[in-house]
């Protein structure tokens, strides 16, 4: 795979500033090359040129006016079709959602994209209700991994991360409820956090409670930091959206972070990790305690807590799914028509111990990083595999959350985690280095993955 665009969204502002490059020809690079990749990769559910060349005009003309109205106006974006969008419908993957339906309202992502005059482009591929690890709904088909085709991109923000990744835009938003942004974000070569819970404003409220994030993909650290800036906005519609955050995390990521204690655990103290992915992220983490960051190996000390998360994971998408038209049940992705049916037999007591697990690892871990500042982690435990499938073919697992060991807890406990590029495979598979702080660090964890770019350079 070759990237279309060698600039960031960051180095595309810097040339509107001088007048190198405007946002017409930005948004015209990024459809062109839509209209070659796309077919191939699917990363689009919905493209709107026209409506994007509009935005872009406008955003035209207040560059030339010298009046941008943020530090992303006239960048080329998406989002995923998991986010309400005026004038677009929201499908989400599904055959059950009506398309010919008004569409007039935009959730807190959207409205603080346009606000600060990021450009549209569409709407990004997710498996249907964004309910599993890869990227294929019974409504869009398959997406495909940019770094080789027959294979997953992840998911379930799979189709941001290859709109990133191959130059169909320069920055992305997902959702993330089990490590949804962090795995594609893995697979594809990117960047991708998962903020603490509530740092960005969501509206609805999502089924899948306290593990449902929103998070920005982009193709560097600096790119998210700008990004998570823009939609940390405070939205009235979510009542468990935390304040503004107390400084600009475009500034903050360039924090010094040498001689911070970061705890690297290689399988958390249970997960089969892929030898290849091992050796890749060794050597960074080495690389990072030779710049300085006090690296000690230990694990968090936490058992795998995926029972507690199936629970809450079914729970939520049988809420959601019990508010389809009658006759849904035929419809939907089989993989998902089964988490409905287990969902539906939790009682409200299997919730409750679920949810105080969840607390109990949260307390746990805030415990943790009283001694560390942030851990250190493999992203996925294993390389992409085989597109059309949940799980790697022959791999003895069972679903989607038993291949993702790494990436869940962290939404069980509303912490900041990134993935960031840590190098390839030997057959030239990207690799994930993930980077957990204690709830509210942002910065901090943003500032690390900012020392990892500087010292394993992936761009």
């Amino acid at each position: 795979m070759s990237r279309a665009s060698p600039l960031t969204a960051s180095e595309l502002v810097a040339a509107y500033s001088s007048g190198e490059l405007s946002p017409v020809e930005a948004t015209r690079a990024a459809l062109d090359v839509i209209t070659e990749r796309d077919p191939d990769y699917r990363a689009f559910t919905l493209v709107d040129p026209e409506a994007a060349l509009d935005a872009a005009r406008d955003s035209e003309e207040r560059w030339r006016e010298g009046n941008p109205i943020g530090w992303l106006d006239g960048v080329p974006a998406s989002i995923k079709d998991m986010f309400l969008t005026r004038g677009w419908p929201t499908l989400r993957g599904s055959l059950c959602i009506d398309r010919d339906q008004e569409w007039e309202v935009d959730s807190p992502v959207t409205a603080r994209m346009r606000e600060n005059g990021l450009v549209l482009l569409g709407k990004t591929t997710t498996p249907e209700l964004g309910w599993k690890a890869v990227t294929d709904s019974p409504l869009n088909g398959i997406t495909r991994n940019p770094w080789n085709p027959a294979l997953t991109p992840g998911g379930s923000s799979g189709g941001s991360a290859v709109a990133v990744a191959t130059g169909m835009g320069e920055v992305s938003v997902g959702t993330d409820g089990g490590g949804s942004v962090r795995i594609p974000a893995a697979f594809c070569g990117v960047v991708g956090f998962k903020p603490t819970g509530g740092r960005i404003p969501l509206y609805p409220a999502s089924p899948f409670g306290p593990l449902s994030h929103a998070g920005p993909i982009a193709r560097s650290v600096d790119d998210v930091a700008l990004l998570l800036d823009v939609l940390s906005a405070p939205d009235h519609r979510d009542p468990s959206a935390l304040p503004p955050p107390p400084g600009a995390y475009r500034e903050a990521v360039r924090r010094d972070v040498r001689g911070l204690r970061a705890a690297y655990s290689a399988d958390l103290g249970y997960v089969d990790v892929d030898p290849e992915i091992a050796r890749v992220v060794v050597s960074v983490v080495a690389k990072l305690s030779e710049a300085g960051l006090e690296v000690e190996d230990v694990d968090p000390g936490f058992t795998d807590p995926i029972e507690a998360f199936g629970v809450l994971w079914s729970a939520g998408a049988a809420q959601w799914l019990d508010s389809f038209p009658p006759g849904s049940e035929e419809k939907v992705d089989p993989g998902l028509r089964e988490v409905w049916e287990r969902g539906r037999t939790y009682s409200a007591r299997d919730y409750l111990e679920a949810t105080a697990e969840r607390a109990a690892l949260g307390i746990h871990m805030g415990e943790f990083h009283t001694v560390y500042d942030v851990l250190l982690t493999p992203t996925v435990p294993i390389v992409p595999f085989e597109v059309g499938h949940d799980v790697p073919p022959g791999g003895g697992y069972g679903s989607w959350p038993e291949w993702t060991r790494f990436t869940y807890p962290f939404n069980m406990t509303q912490q900041p985690a990134v993935s960031v590029p840590a190098g390839f495979t030997s057959e030239g598979l990207p690799v994930g280095l993930q980077i957990v702080g204690p709830r509210h660090s942002d910065d901090l964890v943003l500032a690390v993955a900012k020392l990892v770019e500087e010292v394993n350079p992936w761009n």
